[in-house]
């Protein structure tokens, strides 16, 4: 997840006087506006706790009321140190740093804790409704989702809470994991837009662990409706026989038989992004970037509009990163960001080993760019827990102590309807080359950006492989 402190504002206290608040950014999404003496009292809890030689600096106190270039001197110090408690692996899953990022989050959107009523989305269309606090954590939803749906608890686990958005042909646009450190309550309710939802979908990439959720009744049929649907969407790629046997077999009531047969086509299990542009094999080219199978997988279009298609091992890639920029909207002017409407713009970037000694950077430009990095960091968990020989049910679900508000009643999930026919239309994909044509060694500093992540937001991966030639 990309944090940022992009902006400050100016706010009025309740005694009358004046603060500045500094907007904290999360993917380029307004998350919570705090003060400075906010994050100083996190910061001075986690000192207790970890010590000064685990803490990042922090930007001291000033005595006097400090200047505009103060100001944002100290905006961007907030910002480092932000994103370096997240980016920290013990600090940034701690529960004072995610306490703290959920009440503030409570406190800016001026929502009260109260029970309500929240939607959850099946993979089928079909919706739940739990009854929850506003002030409930993703995990607390996911229970209650998980008790309306009476799925066995040591199961939860397997599945997560996304925040998608619906487009107006029906497309899903997943949007990001919801995280520890926030209120799905909140957060769907503070974009106030109707295209937006919450969705219930499987956590694990290895198809093996299809076999523990389908010896429960509500594991299969929620792992049904998400093949089904997958299959609807194009996500699964299936020839016309193919078609015929899933058909026949939904027509048969056999759900196991036919995510069976599913799991043998392509794609299986992949989330599928939004069109976007990456600079491989050569700069501005178009791209479909698919994540599954501990890899992200590519349909190009090249400028000569040839399309080709070439994978990306996870096991391959050294290390990835993020990056963010303010860029200004499209509107016939150069003003900066500071005078004119911007946007974020968002670019993972990775360094894959293409062969034996060769090493080289692809950048993929994405407002879905932190959705594949998490993508590739759940799949590189997976890979060390399977390769330690440890409990992947021990890594999916760490359950915290304390009682959930649940609804007693169960839900029944429902059949999806028939597959329709497939389109004969869909554009056949020609296969990459044994290797795609070089481009040059691409770093991250090159950027532009003001708001890049810091060195240390690199994602160093522990399950880079060193290969030779013959495996490429």
């Amino acid at each position: 997840m990309h944090f940022s402190i992009p902006e400050t504002e100016v706010r009025s206290g309740e005694n009358g006087s004046s603060y500045v608040a500094y907007n904290i950014h999360v993917n380029g999404v307004l998350h919570c506006r705090v003060r400075y003496s906010q994050l100083l009292g996190l910061h001075e809890q986690i000192k207790r706790e970890y010590g000064s030689n685990v803490v990042p600096a922090f930007p001291p106190k000033k005595i006097f009321t400090l200047t505009p270039a103060e100001v944002e001197q100290r905006r961007e110090q907030l910002e480092k140190y932000m994103q370096a408690v997240r980016q920290d692996p013990l600090l940034g899953a701690n529960e004072m740093f995610n306490g703290f990022l959920r009440k503030a989050q409570q406190e800016t959107q001026q929502i009260p804790t109260e029970e309500v009523s929240l939607d959850i989305c099946l993979s089928n269309g079909q919706k739940v409704t739990v009854n929850i606090l506003t002030s409930d954590q993703t995990e607390d939803v996911l229970d209650a989702v998980a008790t309306k749906l009476d799925l066995p608890d040591d199961l939860v686990g397997y599945f997560n809470l996304f925040l998608i958005r619906e487009g107006v042909d029906g497309g899903l646009t997943f949007v990001r994991k919801l995280q520890e450190f926030e209120l799905p309550y909140v957060s769907i309710t503070s974009l106030r837009n109707s295209a937006f939802h919450i969705l219930l979908r499987k956590s694990y990439w290895d198809m093996a662990y299809d076999g523990d959720v389908m010896d429960s009744r509500v594991g299969l049929n929620l792992l049904y409706a998400q093949t089904v649907s997958d299959v609807e969407r194009g996500w699964i790629l299936v020839n016309k026989d193919q078609h015929r046997q899933l058909k026949s077999l939904q027509e048969k009531g056999s759900k196991k038989e036919f995510i069976h047969l599913g799991q043998t086509l392509k794609y299986y299990g992949y989330i599928k992004f939004d069109p976007c542009i990456t600079d491989f094999p050569e700069k501005g080219c178009q791209v479909v970037v698919s994540a599954g199978s501990n890899e992200l997988n590519f349909h190009v279009k090249l400028p000569s509009e040839q399309m080709k298609e070439g994978s990306f091992k996870v096991t391959r890639m050294r290390c990835w990163r993020v990056t963010s920029s303010q860029v200004p909207i499209a509107n016939g002017t150069t003003n900066p960001c500071s005078t004119s409407k911007c946007e974020v713009k968002l670019e993972l970037s990775f360094e894959y080993l293409m062969s034996k000694d060769r090493l080289q950077w692809v950048t993929i430009t994405s407002q879905q760019a932190i959705m594949m990095s998490i993508c590739l960091q759940s799949m590189v968990d997976e890979l060390m827990v399977k390769k330690s020989g440890g409990s992947i049910k021990k890594m999916l679900r760490k359950r915290h102590n304390g009682s959930i508000h649940r609804s007693d009643s169960q839900h029944a999930v429902k059949s999806p309807p028939l597959l329709d026919s497939p389109d004969p239309t869909r554009e056949q994909i020609v296969k990459l080359s044994t290797k795609l044509s070089s481009v040059s060694l691409r770093g991250i500093s090159a950027s532009n950006s003001t708001n890049d992540i810091s060195g240390n937001d690199f994602h160093g991966n522990y399950a880079f492989e060193g290969i030779g030639d013959d495996d490429l």
